[in-house]
């Protein structure tokens, strides 16, 4: 069934108006609240022009209230949360929360929950950080202990932190369906602690608990060219942790402590490049049980941990979301079976196998095949010391064996299997792709008459996807890094698509915690990488725009407030050391057509980009410091602003030919014009026949694109908003090299690194930015107050194409809009959520042919028209659903 439907204009009794979607810290029903919770819910209602007159919140432990809002009144972005203070909460326990809305068709009330974390240094009093002996260094350690409830249980909670990757059993069942966490971090600033709730799996009786863990980037020890082997807070994996047990006479607490049993586990090596190695003959079936005997065990030690601050995980956990049998089995060569899984992915394999004691598999991941018919697995680089996605399985010769690994994951479509037991090859049971990233809802949708643009669009949404592990990486395979300009230039279409608010606002804390000298680095988090990046304004722009679209499309007002003096800091220390308002950098518009496949700078120059960026990180500050009232702050930057954009045209801008360009450029730059357009640096007489400039140029190309991953987000919008909607059509539908066609002809289901086929990586976002452009211009949905609150349908595109429809979740509620172009009249339907308000443009529309359901402008309820020029017919429409219908004007 299609999102939208005609006009319901009869209401049901009693649904005038409800409330859904109830969220504590954009979480349904959260556990480990650490934060001044904030509250966001959204109103539904059939009727039109629904508006909130007030909001309540009411936060109750049990019957006894702690904390109301009183009755607040409305106000338009103000909507977006209420928020209660920390103070108010007691660490580990759990609320109850009432929110009350009135609007003027009626009122409405619905409650939630969320559980506390830990909030003082001193809930942790009791529990040690925990590690094995060190002659035990190298294998994975795995803990033991047991502890006795003398009464039902009402209620458990367990809190686990680790350096490194923590896995916990308890009574022989996993704690929970975590994998992978607590997640990446700088461990010398902050440590996640996970919260999970265990009753049903504590009980009245002797009880259980193992712990394994891995190395992940706390404690590598294999070399790597990003040093994370030589990390400030390396050291050997740790555990700390506390169970919070309720019976009917009060709590208990068990801890980690020296008294827990230690040994090696099945896992003898683990590398988040290299793999796993695990032996199941070795400890561990039953530990998790009752009564397991562990004598032979030794004590844990007490050590010092990691020095960061321990924090509640805020984002949504690493999870284990689908799996994939092999479509397809060829053998490369005697006893080497390669299985293709279809599709690009992001996890790992599952084995199901019987073989004799002693028997090892090997598992070799690669996203491509190499000409022999064998996966690419190779470190073409000389990255990695040592083995590079590999796994090795030994088997118990138990019967029918299960296995996956527990501490890495690689990115891949093809796994070689080489040992199996047998004549045969594995079976569709036998081997079995996992799908594992963040458990993150896709919250956007796009669809269109263009078949290549829905594959574009599902290819972002898999490499997206691919590459959510706590932190937005750069590809699963080789460096599974958090690169800024990657994640900056993937942030918007993370909101759209995604329900990433919670990971990006995570990552952007990262960021802030690799600044040295007030500079942020170029991945985060940092293990101390020697390597100097900077200056690269590009890439440490992410420190300025995440936080300013996180406030633009979820209204999160928090991260402006908590980020905002290293921002202003970070930008004024930007400009001092650009001379005369010219920034330089190390990092250009990466990967251009024309650079080298394995990545490169483009052959321009690199102060145009630099000072481009420079000026968008300005001028966004200073949005940044009028959203926060610091009015003195923002007239100061946008007088820096003004100054970089006249040394920019100054030294950059032909201005009788209209055209940017540098020095030592090789031949025109289509980057170069679209980044001044994009940022507005262009004076708005010469934007036309700048726009007209990049439009002969790709024309010159034979319709395709010469940009990187700077300029290729915005040069679509760039084209259709001045006058080229039909060749940035021809540009997304191109299907020779560079294009998205050129990969998806080549059988791609990911989006690569690189345009050109000898791309390393195949499993690269940063260059699917065209994803911006089905919502903001084919579809035309933007916001234009923080959590669209106001926001834009302005479709672009209905002059060249059939059909297009998206939705997106904001935080009012969903908003969708659906267009359609025929022989006689073009249509438009959109759902506009209560509490925001939409301007809506009819493109190219006869305004007296212009009906919403079925009744003409004026008389349709919920509609006023603005105005009337040669875009079209622009009206704007309070909260509702409208179907929207009219003739489009000739050409003359």
């Amino acid at each position: 069934m299609n999102e939208i439907d005609e006009p319901r204009r009869i209401v049901p009794q009693g649904a005038r108006v409800r409330l859904e979607n109830l969220r504590v810290e954009n979480k349904t029903e959260p556990l480990g609240v650490a934060v001044a919770p904030r509250f966001t819910w959204d109103v539904v209602s059939p009727l039109r022009g629904v508006r909130i007159l007030t909001r309540r919140v009411r936060l109750r432990r049990g019957d006894v209230v702690v904390w109301d809002s009183g009755v607040a009144p409305a106000g338009g972005a103000a909507d977006v949360s209420m928020s209660c203070p920390l103070e108010v909460l007691d660490s580990d326990t759990d609320y109850l929360v009432d929110v009350f809305v009135t609007t003027r068709v009626g009122d409405a009330r619905a409650t939630t929950t969320f559980t506390s974390g830990f909030l003082h240094a001193e809930d942790w009093d009791g529990s040690a950080w925990i590690a094995a002996p060190k002659h035990l260094a190298g294998t994975a350690p795995l803990f033991r202990t047991e502890f006795g409830v003398d009464r039902p249980v009402i209620r458990a909670r367990l809190y686990a932190t680790a350096g490194g990757i923590v896995r916990v059993h308890l009574n022989g069942a996993p704690a929970a369906d975590d994998v992978l966490g607590p997640g990446i971090t700088d461990y010398d600033a902050r440590v996640p602690y996970v919260v999970w709730d265990v009753t049903g799996r504590i009980v009245q009786g002797r009880n259980a608990l193992s712990v394994e863990l891995g190395r992940g980037f706390y404690a590598m020890t294999r070399r790597n060219v990003w040093n994370w082997e030589r990390a400030p807070w390396r050291s050997e994996p740790c555990v700390r942790l506390v169970a919070v047990v309720e019976t009917d006479r009060g709590t208990m607490r068990f801890h980690s402590a020296p008294t827990w049993r230690v040994t090696s586990g099945q896992t003898t090596y683990d590398d988040l490049y290299g793999g796993e190695s695990c032996d199941l003959r070795a400890t561990g079936n039953g530990v998790s049980e009752p009564g397991y005997d562990d004598s032979a065990w030794l004590s844990a030690q007490c050590v010092s941990g990691p020095r960061g601050t321990l924090v509640h995980r805020r984002q949504q956990p690493i999870s284990v979301t689908g799996e994939w049998p092999a479509v397809a089995v060829t053998n490369p060569r005697p006893g080497v079976h390669v299985l293709d899984f279809g599709r690009v992915v992001a996890g790992w394999a599952r084995v199901q196998v019987t073989g004799p004691p002693g028997a090892t598999i090997t598992l070799r991941y690669g996203e491509q095949l190499e000409p022999d018919g064998r996966p690419n697995c190779r470190d073409v680089l000389g990255h990695y010391d040592g083995r590079f996605q590999t796994d090795r399985l030994t088997l118990a010769g138990t019967g029918t064996e299960v296995w996956e690994p527990r501490f890495t994951w690689k990115g891949f479509r093809y796994v070689e299997v080489e040992g199996w037991p047998g004549d045969e090859q594995p079976g569709p049971d036998g081997v079995v792709a996992k799908v594992v990233h963040t458990d993150v809802e896709r919250t956007g949708r796009f669809r269109s008459s263009s078949l290549i643009l829905d594959a574009i669009h599902e290819a972002a949404i898999a490499t997206i996807l691919n590459n959510l592990h706590s932190i937005p990486t750069d590809t699963p395979m080789f460096e599974k890094n958090g690169w800024t300009v990657d994640g900056m230039l993937g942030t918007e279409m993370f909101l759209r698509n995604l329900d990433t608010h919670e990971l990006l606002a995570k990552w952007l804390d990262d960021i802030a915690d690799t600044r040295e000298d007030g500079v942020p680095k170029v991945i985060a988090p940092h293990g101390g990488w020697t390597w100097e990046w900077s200056p690269a304004p590009p890439w440490h722009a992410a420190y300025v725009l995440i936080p300013w679209w996180l406030y633009l499309h979820a209204g999160d007002r928090r991260v402006l407030e908590e980020h905002y003096d290293g921002i202003a800091a970070y930008v004024r220390i930007e400009y001092n050391r650009s001379p005369g308002g010219i920034a330089r950098t190390t990092l250009g518009d990466w990967v251009s057509p024309e650079t080298d496949p394995g990545g490169g700078n483009p052959p321009e120059d690199l102060r145009v980009a630099a000072t481009a960026y420079l000026f968008c990180m300005l001028r966004t500050t200073a949005e940044i410091a009028t959203a926060l009232g610091r009015h003195t702050d923002a007239d100061g930057l946008r007088a820096m602003g003004d100054r970089v954009r006249d040394a920019f045209l100054t030294t950059f801008f032909d201005i009788d030919r209209c055209v940017v360009r540098g020095d030592g450029d090789r031949g025109y730059r289509q980057a170069h014009n679209v980044l001044a357009l994009a940022f507005r640096l262009i004076p708005h007489e010469a934007e036309a026949r700048v726009a007209q400039g990049i439009a002969d140029d790709v024309r010159r190309r034979g319709n395709h694109l010469n940009t990187g991953a700077l300029a290729t987000k915005y040069l679509l919008p760039v084209l259709t908003r001045h006058g080229h909607a039909g060749l940035a059509l021809e540009i997304a539908q191109q299907r020779t090299f560079p294009s998205w066609g050129y990969w998806l002809e080549r059988g791609a289901t990911t989006l690569w690194e690189h345009w050109s086929e000898e791309s390393r990586s195949r499993n690269h976002y940063f260059l699917g930015t065209i994803d911006d452009w089905f919502y903001t211009d084919v579809v035309g949905i933007h916001p234009v107050r923080p959590g669209y609150a106001v926001f834009d349908v302005h479709p672009r595109l209905m002059r060249h194409l059939e059909r297009a429809e998206a939705s997106l979740r904001c935080p009012f509620g969903r908003i969708t809009v659906r267009w359609r172009v025929s022989a006689e009249t073009n249509s438009m339907d959109v759902i506009v959520p209560v509490g925001t308000r939409a301007s809506v443009v009819l493109p190219s529309a006869v305004p007296d042919t212009a009906t919403e359901g079925g009744l003409t402008l004026t008389e349709a309820e919920g509609v006023r028209v603005r105005d009337r020029d040669d875009e079209g017919v622009r009206v704007d429409v309070e909260s509702g659903r409208y179907c929207f219908r009219w003739r489009v004007r000739t050409e003359t």
